[in-house]
């Protein structure tokens, strides 16, 4: 990693110094001890195993050493085993409302719902930089297959196509079906496992463009687009789409601006388009909170972070080994971090530029993690209201572990707003008791901000007519016999999206 990771890869010599402390159990006393000799492969699974034990969430659920056995999980590379371990110790914990490992995941049951281990890429992206095509497609219906967004700055963007377009031929295949896993595959491994791609695409007035792309790296700009629509009689609604809760710095200058906007322009309301946000930087949802959070939060209790107990108690032993720089220069490790639930309890800030008493948030399955955060916090202080599909479901976020030349990323920490509101594991479900709203499919027929698109026309309809009763809901998919389930959807967004992290990071966990 790099920029603003400040990370130190600790090596061979520093995992084999992790692999000798012993595993840790609830009470913190030890159980079987792991041999002290391997290969580089058979300590990065033990250091996994031994760090789950002490630092996860739900550790108190993972068994003992001989009865997990770290080194029996294998794969074509040690990224693959590595990953197939922390799959494992992701499902040992119940969830005693759904009856499903807390981290079980319903378009691949086995695989972890959050931790992952990471070989730079996702972490690359969240300090703002990749290399791909910068586009994401998705099925419309089962043969209307769609360019769900595009990156500014992308090779996608730079070649004029927009969320909305039709896609009509792929590296010269025309016939698409959703219903066809071997198609999923080939749409799949020609833009996202391939350096060059072309594509036939249609645009709304019926016209076709040809586009040949190639992979670069470009910066990730967040802000896909922010705008003021007057609806008249006084109702001035600002709207944004956020697409990355990437690095403050990055962000912040983004923010700043299209805030600025919507301040001197005097908006009466506001709309956060987060449908494809999956989190990221902690920081960086706090800061954007402030940017909408009303005057009556000014220095009150945004969300308190809950580490497990052997953190919270101050009694981890393996984490003295994971050495980080913070953004002043300054060495230390995280195990002087103080990881009470006292200590780690996040205010809103004293200046506040809106006069809102409510704001809309618009979602889908994609949302997760950070953009849960940011809509959780608000929800004491003003009308939260989300339109769209149920969200991710992730209270749950980490901080970043060496192993070896990986990162993993394992739930550390859960987090509640000022009401204590959180648990949200199954996701926050649009119109409900709980989350007020309306639920609504995703139209993938239009662009951001285009005032007819289904979930914003929602928005517009509720802030001009009161309710959601008038609600433009044309969905094409809706009307059509050709339409896909939800629960396909959910899974089709989970294979075809190159983007999926879910998570909230702490660049540096708080309080040194």
């Amino acid at each position: 990693m790099k920029k603003t990771f400040y990370i130190f890869l600790l090596g061979i010599a520093a995992i084999t110094g992790c692999k000798k402390d012993k595993a840790v159990t609830p009470d913190n006393t030890t159980t079987n001890t792991p041999p002290t000799t391997g290969s580089a492969l058979d300590l990065m699974r033990d250091s996994v195993f031994l760090y789950a034990k002490e630092d996860y969430y739900w550790y108190d659920g993972l068994p003992d050493y001989n009865t997990f056995k770290p080194r029996s999980f294998t794969g074509s590379t040690d990224l693959e085993a590595l990953q197939k371990e922390v799959n494992a110790l992701s499902q040992y914990k119940i969830n005693p409302t759904t009856g499903k490992p807390y981290e079980y995941y319903a378009p691949d049951p086995g695989e972890a719902k959050y931790s992952f281990i990471d070989d730079g890429s996702e972490s690359k992206k969240l300090n703002g930089v990749t290399g791909d095509f910068g586009f994401a497609p998705f099925f419309n219906t089962n043969t209307d297959l769609r360019i769900k967004y595009v990156y500014p700055g992308s090779p996608a963007d730079l070649a004029g196509i927009k969320r909305g377009y039709k896609i009509t031929n792929i590296n010269g295949t025309t016939s698409f079906d959703a219903t066809s896993d071997s198609n999923i595959d080939f749409i799949i491994n020609a833009y996202s496992n391939s350096s060059t791609i072309t594509m036939t695409l249609q645009k709304p007035d019926g016209t076709t463009m040809s586009a040949n792309l190639s992979t670069t790296s470009y910066t990730v700009n967040p802000l896909f687009t922010s705008t003021v629509i007057d609806l008249g009689n006084g109702k001035k609604v600002g709207y944004m789409v956020f697409k990355d809760f990437v690095s403050l710095k990055s962000a912040q200058p983004k923010l700043d601006a299209a805030f600025s906007t919507f301040t001197s322009s005097g908006i009466t309301d506001l709309v956060v388009d987060l449908r494809y946000n999956g989190g990221g930087y902690v920081e960086t949802a706090e800061y954007l909170d402030n940017l909408i959070a009303p005057a009556s939060a000014s220095n009150k209790l945004m969300y308190t972070a809950y580490y497990n107990s052997i953190l919270s108690n101050n009694k981890d032993v393996l984490l003295k080994n994971q050495v980080r720089k913070d953004d002043n220069g300054n060495t230390y490790n995280y195990g002087q971090i103080d990881f009470s639930a006292q200590a780690n309890q996040t205010n809103f800030g004293s200046t506040h530029g809106l006069a809102l008493n409510r704001v809309f948030f618009l979602v889908t399955n994609s949302t997760a993690s950070a953009s849960e955060l940011t809509i959780n916090n608000l929800r004491p202080y003003m009308n939260v209201q989300i339109i769209g599909r149920t969200t991710y479901g992730k209270p749950v976020g980490f901080f970043d572990i060496d192993i070896n030349k990986y990162e993993m990323f394992i739930p550390e920490f859960e987090t509640k707003n000022a009401s204590s509101q959180g648990g949200y594991y199954t996701g926050m479900v649009p119109g409900s008791s709980d989350y007020p709203g309306l639920s609504k499919a995703d139209d993938v027929t239009r662009d951001f901000g285009d005032t007819n698109e289904g979930l914003l026309a929602s928005a517009l309809s509720y802030i001009k007519n009161g309710s959601y009763t008038n609600s433009v809901n044309v969905s094409v998919q809706s009307l059509s016999t050709n339409a896909i389930s939800a629960d396909r959807q959910i899974t089709l967004s989970s294979k075809m999206d190159n983007d999926k992290f879910k998570g909230m990071f702490y660049q540096h966990p708080k309080h040194k």
